[in-house]
Parts: C-alpha cells; structure tokens; sequence
C-alpha cells in the first residue's frame, strides 16, 4: 500500500515536464543519480545537530557571552501562593486594577506586593538573556559557515552570474558531490531549528517562524527531487547572507553594545532589503516563474514550486514591516532589543505605586513615569 501511494504521488507526469521519466533521470549519464530519498539521512543529522547546538552553547556560547559582559541574572522568585498561581494560569498573567484589588483583599495582601508577585512570576517564565544569547551565537557560527561554503560550492558554477543557466540542460542537469553535501547540511539545519522551536526562546512571530521552517524544508525537498537544484542553492545563499548580521546584531543587543547592535542592525536591514526584495523576487522567482516557459510547457511542479516561492516572499515583506518598525527605533534612539520578544520587568523600589495593567493588558504605570 505504502508503495502504491509513493507511486502515485512521485507521478512522473505531475513533476517533470516535457514528456520525462524518474527513469530518463537515473539513466543519463553524467549528470548524478537524484533520487528523493537520499534526503532521508537529513533527519538523522537533525538530530545529531541537536546535542551540538546543547555542547556548542555551553562551551563556546557561555564563555563568548562572559567575555562580552553577559551575566546570569539572579532573579527573585515569586513566593509559593496558590490563590495567584490558579488566576496566573487560569484567568490572566496581567490582572486589572479591580483584579489585583480583589486579588489583594482574597489573600490579606496589599495591592503593591500582589502586583509584586505577579511581575516576579511573569520574570520566572521569560527567557534569561544568556539562553537568547546561546541561541543567536548558534544561528550565527552556522549561518557563517553555511555562507562560506555555499559561495565555494558556486563562486565558480555558470548560474552564479547568469541565472538564465540555472534552466539550461534541465532536468538532465549534472548534480556534484558539493551541491550534495550543501543540501543535506541545510536541510538538516532546518529541520533541527522546527525540531527545537517549542524549547527556543517563543518569539511574538512564532507561528510565522513555523510556516518559514516548514516552507524552507517543502522547497529543499522538491526542489532536490525534481532537480531545481540550481535555484535552491541560489535561494540558500541569498538567505544566509542577511542571517548573519541579524544574529550578530542580536547578539551585541543582548551585551549592550549599543553601538555595535545598531550600526550592525542597519546593514543588515540595508542586506535584507536588497537580498529578500530585490535580488530573490526580480531575479530568482523571475527565474523561476519566466524562464521556464522559454524550455517547456507549464506543468504542475512549476505552479507548486512558485507558490512556495511566494510563501517565503509574503514572509519577507512581513519581517519587512518588523524590520522597519525596528529600524525607526534605531533613528529615534529607542532601540531596546528584539521587539518579537518580551522584555524582563524590573523590581518595583521601595513603596513606588504599583504598576498595573487595564482590561486589555495594555501596561500602565500609575505615577505618570513612561512605561519601561
């Protein structure tokens, strides 16, 4: 059964054009047996890349974030109160003023000490700076070396400089041991990354960042399967570049260095724009939406693959707009880390007035100072 449904969904007439066969593939010379299931060694390495990332953040990360004067926070813990834990679960994490009014009167509290404990337990669920930093440290070193080896894999390839050459001779196309090694490494990234996103640090885009994961891992696999590698390792490498300085950006952020967070931050919103809507749009998904029609007929591959193409698009014209926002930031001089993430509250002093929150969890601060 598992065979016939593998039989009908690798159907040779849905994902190759003109007329070819799996078979016309595996039999030409010269050009490398392609095959959907040598990507399958991509979970395995998945999950080897997991246990990395756990030593690589521990002895490379920690000390790196040390060195750039990162501490681990000593946070206060909330006190063991089983009235303010069950309406923490259960009702809300920021209550109202008539809440913590009621709250305060139910447990024989003040207002001030229940705002308190709940600004501790909030502090308790939120990530610590050094596990964002092992986080970004990790995407940094792989998305360096990725860029690295993705710009030897093609510095020298005819479809480097001219993406015309990326349909030539398709789909009888020769396909290298380094092409190979490029996919398999990214892939198995990627599937690391959506394998780890319910541990990771939950950014505000999370759902987002899940269609992004699942859309890359969708586009590698076809892509190596029906033999668009050409345009992959193109797509791989116009992604990585603009990586790199968001997690170096982010990284200098968690260490505060102003400075360096917002001198990085603007180029790598100058990068991404021109990587992710000028080079990816009008030159690779051109290449993918234009250039085959000069070859062969459309034919369902093609209508399938660009609409993943234009998933990831719509994606980057959404961290675009979060690019921007951020960027505004930066000129105003109000930069103050990830905005996709919460920010840790700090203790209130002495007898300040409590800070509290209306109905709509919209974060005020009584005594008129600006919200932190």
């Amino acid at each position: 059964m598992f065979q016939t449904v593998s039989d009908w969904f690798w159907w040779d007439r849905i994902w190759l054009p003109c007329n070819y066969t799996w078979d016309d593939l595996e039999n030409s010379e010269g050009t490398g047996s392609v095959s959907q299931y040598q990507l399958f060694i991509t979970l395995p390495l998945a999950l080897f890349f997991m246990p990395l990332r756990y030593v690589f953040e521990r002895v490379v990360a920690i000390p790196v974030a040390r060195a750039m004067g990162i501490r681990s926070k000593v946070r206060l813990k909330a006190s063991v109160n089983p009235v303010l834990e069950d309406f923490y679960i259960s009702c809300s994490k920021r209550p109202s003023q008539t809440e913590v009014y009621g709250l305060a009167k139910k447990i024989n509290r003040t207002s001030i000490q229940v705002e308190r404990w709940f600004r501790r337990r909030r502090n308790q669920d939120r990530p610590a700076v050094m596990k964002k930093f092992q986080e970004s440290c990790w995407r940094f070193i792989f998305y360096l070396g990725a860029l690295v080896g993705g710009v030897a894999v093609l510095y020298d390839k005819p479809w480097f400089h001219d993406v015309w050459e990326v349909w030539v001779g398709y789909p009888k196309q020769e396909v290298l041991t380094s092409q190979y090694w490029y996919y398999i490494l990214e892939l198995s990234f990627y599937w690391s990354l959506l394998f780890s996103i319910a541990s990771d640090v939950r950014r505000k885009d999370f759902n987002v960042q899940v269609v992004h994961h699942l859309a890359t891992i969708f586009l590698l696999n076809f892509s190596w399967s029906v033999k668009y590698i050409r345009v992959g390792t193109l797509t791989l490498l116009v992604h990585d570049v603009s990586d790199i300085l968001l997690e170096a950006a982010k990284m200098c952020s968690y260490a505060e260095w102003k400075k360096s967070c917002n001198a990085l931050f603007i180029l790598f919103a100058v990068v991404f724009v021109i990587s992710r809507l000028i080079i990816f749009p009008f030159w690779i998904i051109y290449a993918t939406v234009v250039y085959p029609l000069y070859y062969c007929p459309r034919f369902f591959l093609y209508y399938f693959f660009n609409m993943l193409m234009f998933t990831l698009q719509f994606l980057h014209l959404y961290w675009t707009y979060l690019i921007f926002r951020m960027v505004k930031k930066v000129i105003s001089g109000n930069m103050s880390g990830d905005d996709r993430s919460d920010k840790e509250e700090e203790e209130s002093e002495g007898n300040e007035e409590p800070r509290l929150t209306n109905g709509d969890g919209k974060q005020r601060i009584l005594n008129g100072q600006h919200e932190r």
